[in-house]
């Protein structure tokens, strides 16, 4: 897609354009990435997903950020080019901060081998006996930093985080991005659905502390069915996991340029974006 306004930056998913002013135009496009790979099969429709849920969740999510005396970058979804309707919102220009804000209720993925290895997440100690798909005793806080495209984000401790944003916005980054998971992960229960973990991104607007980029959606988030939900094995999600699982099983080495994407598996990938919209949000995606 193209656009006349200046390009900014262009991201794995997104585009970035200059809107004027104080203003950015952030585009989603259908490109899917994984294991910092971006593939070379788009899936219908993901972009508008993104979006649309995005949108719906800095709605929900406002009045915590309320609560920190914080907001959201959205100044609009519907005031954009009609080119990219939809899968666009117009948002404030942040000076973003150096760090991925993750918060995770449910041991998963990387933070699942790192506990067998070392019984932690980085600093964050977990109790013994927890297995792929458990429950933690209560949601934590574990940062990475912010990689390039084609880089692979890193673990970071809450000492690291201090050192990139100072104290005091380290413990706020971290409060806030708890509360943040236990209001969405109240909402998804609520939808039949476990929030297993989310990664959000803050940046700063006249010093204060703004929610940017996306929020609790597939790519960002794992979700998982609560009805299907059961310790001690990779659970069913309505993530881009089901994308990752196939490139596993292809043989792809992860170094050389990946694999088109089969056409079931992109339909598969498509039904788990669009399931996850109308599960959380109760209406019909369009």
């Amino acid at each position: 897609m193209t656009l006349d306004l200046p390009l900014v930056a262009r991201g794995k998913v997104r585009e970035v354009y200059d809107a004027g002013g104080d203003r950015l135009l952030l585009v989603a496009s259908d490109r899917i990435s994984a294991y910092d790979h971006v593939l070379p099969t788009p899936i219908p429709d993901k972009g508008r997903v993104l979006t649309q849920l995005s949108v719906w969740w800095f709605d929900q999510l406002a009045p915590v950020l309320a609560r920190f005396g914080a907001t959201h970058h959205l100044l609009s979804a519907t005031d954009v080019p009609a080119s990219v309707a939809g899968r666009a919102m117009l948002v404030r220009r942040l000076d973003m901060l150096p760090v991925e804000c993750v918060a995770r209720g449910y041991l998963s993925g990387s933070g699942t081998r790192e506990y067998e290895r070392t019984g932690a997440i980085v600093d964050v100690v977990l109790p013994p006996g927890l297995v792929e798909g458990s429950q933690l005793p209560e949601p934590v806080f574990t940062p990475s930093t912010k990689a390039d495209v084609g880089e692979h984000d890193e673990a970071i401790d809450f000492a690291r985080v201090v050192s990139l944003v100072g104290a005091a916005r380290a413990e706020e980054l971290r409060e806030l991005t708890l509360a943040l998971y236990r209001r969405g992960a109240e909402i998804a229960r609520d939808a039949g659905i476990v929030l297993a973990d989310t990664k959000v991104e803050f940046g700063l607007s006249g010093g204060a502390l703004v929610l940017g980029d996306e929020v609790l959606t597939p790519d960002s988030s794992r979700f998982w069915p609560a009805s299907s939900w059961s310790p001690g094995a990779a659970q069913p999600s309505f993530d881009k996991q089901y994308v990752r699982d196939w490139l596993t099983s292809s043989g792809w080495d992860r170094v050389s340029p990946p694999p088109e994407l089969p056409d079931d598996v992109v339909a598969a990938t498509r039904e788990r974006y669009v399931a996850a919209y109308e599960q959380l949000t109760g209406t019909s995606f369009r």
